[in-house]
């Protein structure tokens, strides 16, 4: 439908012929993504147009027609600067229901009153949400006149009736405060401070989840005959997960701060015991509760162990570990996938490392499941379908953050003992972590761990003086190459060698390095000095 010929009737169209002629240009262009370059002027006075149709008094049929060629339009982000304006993002907001203080107004009216109007503006609502969204993300100049006109505010007044939204709306509104959070920093501490978005997302996530609380951080068992959680509940909890993560990412403190953080530990392990409608929008809820996991002050973690009605197990304390082993699972399952690991895998990687480093009953729970008793050395760590064998393949991984991830990860859980490190992953595929950290020369982390000993077994002490500490496991017996060689032959054999490190050497190709006395790597003629040379000429008695 020609652009040209749109604009000029709908400069003298009525309310019904702009409406029938804007659905035509809806159903033509419903599936448009990429736009003609060449109309860009054309479609910014259509925006205009269509603005100002929006700003007259029409029927909700029009509005809603309106801001679906609107919703359209704003898929391309050179043609907003009409709507990137005060008073184009007012219009929206007004439209959308977002200006603080709108919804006491409608409480004047009377019920069935208010049942029509949801009935008849419920998709104009929408379509008016779903054209901000758009909007505030293909627009920077969008997003200043937002936090301008404080559409925030109007978000979070939306937030506190909650409880009566339809699908769509809460879907669309709680994208919208994920977006804004997201691309607007400086919003973030004005959510939190002012707004309370926190507090109101927290309990838009407990309505939405349905928590029944039992204990002060203790949500009820969900039942396990019940059905799995509807697919429009799960949409907008992930919506919400998403915002309250983006407000999570700055330092909290003082003790209202540390109570909320609580609730939100509580009730994410209460979605970690969930289950959705399949098995990957279960694993993209446990993805969230992870993400948001770790922006928690770590002190928050003993919320997930600590459920006293529930009771836990007695020889880790009392504490339960079901939300601890649904983690493990969703570990195993990204380490599986074999790709992505960096956002897939590390998030939850780091989670369980800094739980174990400071909660006592959760490395103890994670160790027995990841680095149980050793019994079979004849094969090398990183060989074998255990969680063992493929952390220790990660120890070795190409991306630099993986590879440390895991490797920390295996470190915590030996209560940062090279030692013990050494015993389950062997020497080469710990060097990376034992250099980072200044301890090839043995020794602990910094990390002060309780002094209960790990017990190896009879098969592991047996073995223990025949395996290959740089390999980590026993070998077969190599034949001894140069066994039947003269004594003139191993000579030059030997000066061959000493001649090929001689020539890698000067070619910088490699470089001779000696370990410090405090673990950390140096050139080898450093580490080589006298220490005390420096004192030859102090004074003596």
């Amino acid at each position: 439908m020609d652009l040209n010929n749109i604009l000029s009737q709908l400069e003298t169209a009525n309310e019904e012929d702009v409406e029938k002629l804007l659905q035509q240009y809806n159903r033509e262009n419903i599936h448009t993504f990429s736009f003609d370059q060449k109309e860009e002027t054309l479609r910014s006075k259509l925006c205009q147009s269509v603005l100002t149709v929006l700003g007259r008094q029409v029927q909700p049929s029009c509005q809603k027609t309106c801001l679906e060629t609107l919703r359209i339009l704003s898929r391309d982000k050179r043609v907003l600067a009409p709507v990137a304006t005060k008073e184009g993002m007012l219009i929206l907001g007004g439209m959308a229901r977002l200006r603080a203080g709108e919804e006491e107004g409608d409480n004047e009216k009377s019920s069935e009153e208010r049942t029509q109007l949801e009935e008849e503006e419920e998709r104009v609502v929408v379509e008016a949400l779903k054209c901000l969204c758009n909007v505030v993300y293909n627009s920077p100049a969008a997003q200043q006149v937002s936090v301008d006109v404080q559409l925030a505010h109007g978000l979070c007044a939306s937030l506190r009736s909650a409880r009566t939204w339809h699908h769509e709306v809460g879907l669309f509104t709680l994208r919208l405060l994920f977006l804004l959070s997201a691309l607007r920093h400086d919003v973030r501490g004005v959510l939190r401070r002012e707004w309370h978005a926190v507090r109101l997302l927290t309990e838009v996530l407990e309505h939405t989840l349905d928590v029944r609380w039992v204990g002060t951080y203790e949500a009820a068992r969900p039942d396990p005959q019940a059905l799995p959680m509807p697919a429009e509940d799960n949409e907008r909890a992930m919506e919400a997960l998403k915002a309250l993560f983006n407000l999570t990412l700055s330092e909290a403190g003082g003790e209202e701060d540390d109570h909320q953080f609580r609730l939100i530990s509580a009730i994410l392990r209460h979605l970690l015991m969930l289950k959705t409608e399949t098995e990957e929008k279960t694993e993209e809820a446990h993805s969230h509760a992870v993400n948001l996991l770790n922006n928690l002050p770590v002190s928050c973690l003993d919320v997930l162990i600590d459920v006293p009605v529930q009771g836990g197990q007695e020889k880790y304390g009392g504490k339960n570990m079901d939300a601890v082993q649904v983690l493990i699972d969703f570990m195993e399952k990204r380490i599986d996938k074999g790709s992505n690991y960096k956002e897939g895998l590390t998030p939850v990687l780091s989670l369980l490392t800094e739980g174990s480093r400071h909660h006592r009953e959760i490395r103890r729970y994670i160790k027995a499941q990841v680095l149980p008793p050793l019994k079979d050395v004849k094969i090398r760590p990183e060989i074998g379908t255990t969680t063992r064998n493929k952390l220790v393949r990660l120890m070795t991984h190409v991306d630099m953050g993986v590879k440390q991830t895991a490797a920390e990860f295996l470190f915590v859980l030996c209560k940062e003992s090279v030692d013990n490190l050494l015993k389950y992953t062997g020497y080469g595929n710990a060097a990376g972590l034992l250099v980072a950290r200044g301890l090839l020369a043995g020794g602990r982390g910094e990390t002060q761990y309780s002094e209960d000993e790990d017990s190896d077994t009879d098969e592991y002490k047996s073995a223990k003086p025949f395996i290959n500490p740089i390999t980590g496991h026993v070998e077969e017996p190599m034949p001894n190459p140069i066994e039947e060689m003269t004594e003139e032959q191993k000579e030059y054999e030997a000066q061959k060698l000493v001649n090929m490190f001689d020539k890698l050497s000067r070619q910088n190709v490699i470089r001779p390095m000696g370990v410090r006395p405090d673990g950390t790597l140096a050139p080898l003629e450093e580490t080589l000095c006298d220490p005390h040379g420096d004192n030859s000429g102090s004074d003596s008695d």
